[in-house]
């Protein structure tokens, strides 16, 4: 009998500390529509308006760099959807990566982080290769941690911001927090009014145009075959929220290279065969969100496509852009990767849906603007 109680006891602790917690994460309003599904959170980092507004601060201040000339936003620009519009991006010293910025919007609905990283998967670690990392450098930290956190702590604005947003460890200021405040900034960045949003949830069937409906009938078509790879409400097969059991996770080669016939890609690009060392994954990348798409040229993990009918024309169409660049069609190509023929209508068509997804009160929302922007401080 005692023990029966003993276990009912533990159980009541266990539930309260749940809830406890899940109080925490539910407390925090969400800028999105009732029909999208909350996201995950780290249970270590709830969500907060004083760690978010300290993470906006900490995302645009050049003092995370070296040489103070670089800030995570000078990758991820608020006017093209946290992307940069570089082929490449370059980080202080003009170093320029080996892959393009990816877009912020959404990213807390992402299970994976980057273009060829399945283990990157959480916002608070990711920020550290940015940060800390030798290749390429960007942000050019590496062993100055102190040199970070001394910076912050001798700033007027952070000392008092570190502990709003931390009041259970005093304020603060290392690499905990200040990584947790960066994340949870990136995590609000949520994008959901689109015309297409207003139009497919809202009931406001005028809120897209003819065409861009003629190009949704082509987007979700069997011929063209978009939507296998880039569905559900966030445009893309990378998807975890508070409903789903389990992340769904996409990696693939959509044969843009094939340098030797036999699918090889170029020596500083081979997709998560870097990560994984197995063959058939060469040339296997995340599938990027279509959200907000129109104003984040160029197109792939390099670049190397500048508008979205290249894409569209040169890319998929052709059974990817090794037949452009004249090569045979890659071996290692997905099987969703099967061309198709498509007319200067169709193609109109298509460009005007996926412009309809363009979302511009994320783009101009003041807050996921530059705090500095109006003050006397510059960063």
């Amino acid at each position: 009998m005692r023990r029966g109680l003993w276990w009912r006891g533990c159980l009541g602790v266990v539930v309260w500390l749940v809830l406890l917690g899940a109080d925490k994460s539910d407390s925090y309003h969400w800028n999105k529509p009732e029909w999208v599904p909350d996201p995950v959170v780290p249970a270590d980092n709830p969500m907060s308006e004083a760690k978010v507004e300290l993470g906006r601060h900490l995302f645009y201040d050049k003092q995370l760099s070296l040489d103070n000339t670089k800030a995570c936003a000078s990758c991820h620009l608020q006017d093209k959807a946290f992307t940069d519009g570089r082929a490449l991006p370059l980080g202080i010293h003009d170093t320029q990566g080996v892959r393009s910025a990816m877009m912020l919007a959404n990213v807390a609905y992402l299970p994976v982080l980057t273009w060829a990283n399945p283990n990157q998967k959480y916002l608070e670690r990711q920020l550290l290769l940015p940060l800390f990392g030798i290749s390429p450098v960007e942000l050019g930290m590496e062993g100055k941690e102190q040199v970070l956190f001394a910076r912050l702590g001798a700033d007027v604005r952070y000392p008092e911001m570190f502990k709003q947003a931390f009041p259970e460890e005093q304020g603060v200021i290392n690499l905990s927090t200040v990584s947790k405040a960066i994340a949870s900034f990136e995590r609000a960045l949520l994008s959901f009014n689109s015309p297409y949003d207003r139009y497919k949830y809202g009931r406001q069937p005028e809120a897209i145009s003819p065409a861009a409906k003629r190009g949704e009938a082509l987007f979700y078509g069997e011929e063209m075959e978009c939507a296998h790879c880039h569905g559900g409400f966030n445009f893309t097969d990378n998807i975890q929220h508070r409903r789903l059991p389990f992340p769904e996770i996409g990696f693939h080669n959509t044969g843009m290279y094939n340098l030797d016939g036999k699918g090889a890609y170029p020596a500083d690009n081979h997709g998560i065969r870097e990560v994984t060392d197995d063959p058939a994954d060469e040339g296997k990348f995340r599938t990027p969100t279509l959200r907000n798409i129109a104003v984040t040229a160029p197109y792939m993990h390099d670049g190397s496509l500048p508008t979205l009918r290249d894409v569209i024309r040169k890319h998929y169409a052709v059974k990817g852009k090794a037949v452009s660049d004249g090569k045979e069609a890659s071996p290692l190509r997905d099987t969703f990767i099967e061309g198709f023929a498509v007319t200067d209508a169709q193609l109109d068509d298509l460009v005007a849906f996926l412009e309809a997804l363009t979302d511009k009160d994320f783009l101009t929302n003041p807050k996921f603007s530059d705090p500095f922007a109006t003050s006397s401080v510059t960063r």
